[in-house]
C-alpha cells in the first residue's frame, strides 16, 4: 500500500493505491499520520519550508524544500523516530543561501500576511501559505479557502515583489 502525505498547515492529503494488504496499509497510514504530526510540531518547521512524502511498506520518502540545511537532517531524524518506520529516503532539497532570496522571502511574507484580506491564514498555528524562494523565483505552496484567495494571494505577491517568477502551487480546500 502506498500512502502519501503533504504538509499543508495541519491538513494532509493521503492517497492510496489498491495494492498490498490491509494490515500493511493501516500501518503505513498510521506512520504517515505520525510523521505529519511530528513535522507539524517541529519547532523548526517554518513558512519557508515545504515537506511532502509518502510511506510504502514502512519506508518513508521525504521530499520538498527547506531554507536551512539543518532542517533537512532534522526531518529525517524525526521520521526515523516514528514507530514502524523501517527506513527513510531523504529527497528534500536545501534552498540556496542567498541574501537576495531572503529579501524576497521577507517581502512575500509582508505582502501576504499584512494584507487584512488574508487575516484568516495568519491566525492558524501553522500559516497555510508557504513561500519557497530559489534563485529569485517564488513558489507558493499550501492551502487556501477558495479559488479567489488562491488567485489573490499570488497576485498580491506578483504586484508587490520583484522576482523572476511567481509560481502558484496553492491548493483550494475542498468543501466537505
Amino acid at each position: 500500500m502506498f500512502k502519501r502525505f503533504t504538509m499543508m498547515v495541519g491538513l494532509a492529503a493521503l492517497c492510496a493505491t489498491l495494492s498490498g494488504t490491509a494490515i500493511a496499509a493501516d500501518r503505513d497510514e498510521q506512520i504517515a499520520r505520525d510523521v505529519r504530526h511530528a513535522i507539524r510540531l517541529y519547532s523548526g518547521y517554518e513558512i519557508f519550508d515545504w515537506i511532502e512524502g509518502n510511506v510504502q511498506d514502512g519506508i518513508v520518502t521525504l521530499s520538498g524544500a527547506v531554507r536551512l540545511p539543518q532542517s533537512q537532517v532534522d526531518y529525517t531524524t524525526l521520521a526515523q523516530r516514528i514507530p514502524g518506520v523501517t527506513g527513510v529516503r531523504n529527497q528534500i532539497r536545501v534552498l540556496p543561501l542567498s541574501g537576495y532570496d531572503d529579501q524576497i522571502r521577507r517581502a512575500a511574507v509582508l505582502a501576504i500576511y499584512r494584507d487584512p484580506n488574508f487575516a484568516q491564514y495568519v491566525t492558524q498555528a501553522n500559516p497555510s501559505v508557504h513561500i519557497l524562494v530559489e534563485n529569485g523565483r517564488i513558489e507558493l505552496k499550501g492551502m487556501v479557502g477558495s479559488a479567489l484567495d488562491k488567485r489573490l494571494v499570488a497576485d498580491r505577491v506578483r504586484h508587490s515583489i520583484t522576482a523572476f517568477e511567481v509560481k502558484n502551487s496553492l491548493e483550494v480546500e475542498s468543501a466537505s
